[in-house]
């Protein structure tokens, strides 16, 4: 169904794959992928100092209007509206990058793509497949065998990444559900155990580059 998008990208991931290897054909065009998306970044880091800067407001108006919901939320409306943003601008970076995921997914995990045998499927890197999932590998080579033991180092590695990055969230109190804004990062943890090992090396790079990108244009 999806083999107008598939086949190009199979073509273009297996031609580096046999050049330098799968592993380092992912981490290399992970990075590539960051670097188209850096304007989004820049945007995003210019909204959080925006937010910064409103936040002494933004808890004015949650004193003055807190028996009033619906007048603060119009209220808060104004001002973002008012700093030319929103309570929920930002999150282009994280939507702009589930493609590229959901490409990644599909070359490590079809046998056959565009009527062609899938050769990235036979890759590993440091004894795992590319293309097994934690409990795949879990089932091959044991809760303790060395595949299990480096796909649950890089779950850790995922999850340092995500700490790092949840205290680099700011809050808004008058977003819905923003409290779960600190939890997201590590919803990435949660993925990278059921996807692909290839999707967890993108996963970690990519989460990574989005940490570093943003302490330093936080700056």
């Amino acid at each position: 169904m999806f083999d107008f998008i598939l086949g190009p990208a199979y073509d273009a991931t297996a031609a580096l794959a046999g050049l330098i290897g799968a592993a380092p054909a992912i981490v290399l065009l992970t990075l590539l992928v960051r670097l188209a998306l850096l304007p989004l970044g820049i945007r995003q880091a210019k909204i959080q100092r925006v937010r910064q800067k409103l936040a002494p407001d933004l808890a004015k108006l949650r004193k003055r209007h807190a028996n009033d919901p619906e007048r603060m939320a119009r209220e808060v409306q104004a001002l973002y509206a008012g700093a030319g943003t929103s309570m929920f601008a930002g999150v282009g970076t994280g939507l702009a990058q589930i493609p590229f995921v959901f490409v990644l997914y599909n070359l490590f995990s079809h046998p056959v793509i565009a009527g062609q045998q899938n050769v990235l499927m036979t890759h590993s890197a440091l004894s795992v497949p590319l293309s097994e999932h934690l409990g795949a590998v879990v089932a091959h080579s044991g809760l303790f065998g060395g595949p299990t033991l480096v796909f649950v180092g890089l779950l850790v590695l995922i999850a340092l990444v995500a700490w790092q990055s949840s205290r680099l969230v700011i809050g808004t109190p008058e977003m819905p559900g923003s409290g779960l804004l600190k939890l997201l990062p590590y919803g990435t943890v949660l993925a990278a155990a059921f996807l692909p090992f290839a999707a967890g090396v993108y996963l970690l790079i990519s989460t990574a580059w989005t940490t570093t990108e943003r302490r330093l244009l936080a700056v």
